[in-house]
């Protein structure tokens, strides 16, 4: 492949720049700055093309401060993809299993600690939130987007 064709630039390569003097992830328009984070020996996906379109939409949506959402039936992997995309970054990902007990405080909980120390958030079942708590909850997210925006760490 050419290196300007999309089939190589939407591959996740790692490229370590002499200039920064630290390793990068890319991915198409994307630049993320590798996080280092030791995961263990454990295994990893099997890469299909769905996982491929999975890693291009997140990475490409981080770009633009927005997070994934991943959607479809049970069982079909979304979550462990999320895990996995974060491990070839090396970063930490933190997964909370959601139900209908869950109020706002406890969610800002978790996304006060996520930004405090850079950690991804996967949320399984966020659907099972009561309604108006996820209002809530989205004024939350757009606060941390907005500081994102900003370049606010």
């Amino acid at each position: 492949l050419d290196a300007q064709e999309f089939g190589w630039e939407s591959q996740l390569r790692f490229y370590w720049l002499k200039q920064f003097d630290n390793l990068y992830v890319i991915q198409c328009t994307g630049s993320f700055e590798y996080g280092y984070e030791y995961m263990g020996l454990n295994g990893r996906l099997v890469i299909t093309p769905l996982t491929d379109r999975i890693y291009l939409t997140i990475t490409q949506a981080l770009l633009m401060n927005l997070g994934g959402a991943p959607a479809g039936p049970a069982g079909t992997g979304k979550t462990e993809t999320c895990k996995d995309l974060a491990k070839a970054m090396a970063l930490l990902c933190i997964v909370t299993n959601c139900g209908e007990g869950m109020d706002f405080r406890a969610v800002g909980t978790i996304l006060s600690g996520l930004s405090q120390c850079g950690a991804w958030g996967c949320f399984d079942e966020f659907n099972r939130i009561d309604i108006s708590v996820l209002s809530v909850i989205s004024t939350q997210l757009q606060t941390i987007r907005s500081a994102l925006i900003r370049k606010f760490k």
